[in-house]
């Protein structure tokens, strides 16, 4: 008995200003398809395995993605943009180069994988950062074709550890499975810009920003998070993503901000074409089980002080009365 090629895509969902809830709504329609989805609420996608729906729709990948774009404008008037293919790789790969209202389907021999990934360059590759690719460059290794045709000890010289997996991927070869799993207990927010902002502090700005409407909202819901993830999204539509565990949950700005920035700085952006951060607080749990270790810090009470007292007031006044994260900050230290 033949085992049918497996077919995954990947869905973004373009969202301005989403309202609480939405994701999850967004998530429901993408299961009036198939059940295999893997969600990924940190840049408002999800990973969809399309190999058995296929054949209950009886349509072809091209025309099923179509199918699930069109419910979500219809149901929710929000714009998508979709990859699919063979394997995660692909699909993540072909919904980057897809603008909003498109979608890249990749066809399911080695032939089409080849033609998509060999001419590309080798950043465009999931697991390349800048900073690999920089080294790859020095050695001229400039597209994913050249990855593929660099032997692999060759290649664990320039990359280490991860060189087995980059190789493979540059191959066209990804066994990674789509796991259904409930999204985990988070909250998200996102800084977009209307342009290609290349400015570091800007980008600092935006963090700050961040920060705070997480700190704000976390301490609203009386949640503690226990890890934050940072997502960048560049102008070639490419993203980044970090996570940090915090060193004890807590929902105290200051805290956030300083592991929030912690991650940014570690990026090396420099002058990087950024179109978003996202920064979404994870493994949420219930403020009553915080641990607050005392210190003789007079400044964390401080700024503990001031948090309260501008959550008071963004209640009675609405958001636009808070200070700054910046302002914390300076208090806390």
């Amino acid at each position: 008995m033949t085992t049918s090629p497996r077919t995954i895509a990947r869905i973004h969902f373009h969202v301005a200003d989403p309202p609480p809830g939405l994701y999850d709504q967004l998530l429901a329609v993408l299961e009036t398809v198939t059940p295999r989805i893997e969600a990924h609420p940190a840049d408002w996608s999800a990973d969809l395995d399309l190999t058995g729906a296929l054949r209950y729709w009886a349509r072809d990948p091209a025309a099923l993605v179509d199918v699930i774009r069109l419910r979500i404008l219809a149901l929710h008037g929000v714009q998508t943009s979709a990859g699919a293919g063979p394997n995660r790789t692909i699909a993540t790969m072909a919904a980057a180069v897809s603008p909003p209202g498109t979608a890249t389907v990749i066809g399911p021999t080695p032939y089409d994988t080849a033609q998509f990934l060999r001419p590309r360059p080798a950043v465009a590759l999931p697991g390349i950062g800048p900073a690999s690719a920089k080294s790859l460059t020095r050695y001229g290794i400039h597209t994913i074709g050249d990855i593929a045709d660099t032997p692999l000890l060759t290649l664990q010289r320039v990359l280490g550890a991860p060189a087995r997996q980059i190789h493979e991927r540059a191959h066209g070869h990804d066994e990674q499975p789509v796991t259904p799993a409930a999204a985990p207990r988070s909250i998200s927010a996102t800084h977009p810009y209307s342009h290609d902002e290349l400015n570091p502090a800007r980008h600092h700005a935006a963090l700050l920003g961040l920060t705070e409407e997480l700190g704000a909202r976390l301490r609203t819901e009386h949640s503690i998070t226990q890890a934050l993830t940072l997502t960048v999204s560049y102008a070639d539509r490419t993203t980044t993503t970090r996570t940090r565990a915090l060193t004890e949950p807590t929902a105290h700005t200051p805290h956030l901000t300083r592991t929030g920035l912690e991650l940014l700085d570690r990026l090396g952006l420099q002058r990087a074409r950024l179109r978003a951060i996202s920064l979404r607080a994870e493994r949420l749990l219930p403020a009553e089980q915080a641990v607050h270790q005392l210190t003789l810090d007079t400044g964390d009470g401080k700024a503990r002080d001031l948090e309260a007292a501008l959550d008071r007031a963004r209640a009675r006044y609405g958001s636009g009365i808070a200070a700054s994260a910046a302002a914390y900050r300076r208090t806390h230290h």
